[in-house]
């Protein structure tokens, strides 16, 4: 019994992982780990030299630090990289998500509202309506009531 709990647990675990959505998830997981070495590269490898021409000769943003007086160093650089790293990655996601729901309402704008029913389809509703109707009455009149207008007890 326990090798059955087994194999229907990977089978369930399987069926899970295979699934559209946690596929989806992991390749998007894999290129944001990949867009992260970019933007980690852009900010370090470009974006601080450039900074710290004007910030007094540092060649690195992440090079800035504030000591402190009982020894150590507030790494204020690195708390800027990070800062900006955010920044970009956020920008970069807002303009994905801006870009797909663009195409998004393109599509629902594009697609024609469902045609009106025809004269058998509003005929066959009715019909339908009509025999639910049916369905139901004869169980609220059950109990000799009827339609001869009697009282029930």
């Amino acid at each position: 019994m326990g090798k059955d709990k087994a194999k229907g647990f990977f089978a369930e675990f399987r069926k899970f992982i295979t699934r559209g959505n946690v596929m989806d998830l992991a390749v998007g997981v894999i290129i944001g780990g990949a867009f992260n070495a970019i933007t980690n590269s852009l900010v370090n490898d470009i974006i601080n030299p450039v900074l710290g021409v004007f910030a007094g000769g540092n060649d690195a943003l992440s090079a800035l630090a504030v000591p402190l007086p009982g020894g150590g160093d507030l790494m204020v650089g690195s708390f800027l990289n990070a800062v900006l790293n955010f920044l970009i990655m956020a920008f970069v996601v807002f303009c994905l998500m801006k870009a797909v729901n663009g195409i998004w309402r393109k599509k629902e704008a594009a697609s024609p509202p469902p045609p009106a029913p025809s004269a058998e389809e509003k005929l066959l509703i009715e019909i339908r309506d009509l025999l639910r109707e049916q369905r139901q009455a004869p169980s609220m009149s059950e109990g000799g009531a009827g339609d001869a207008g009697g009282e029930t007890p």
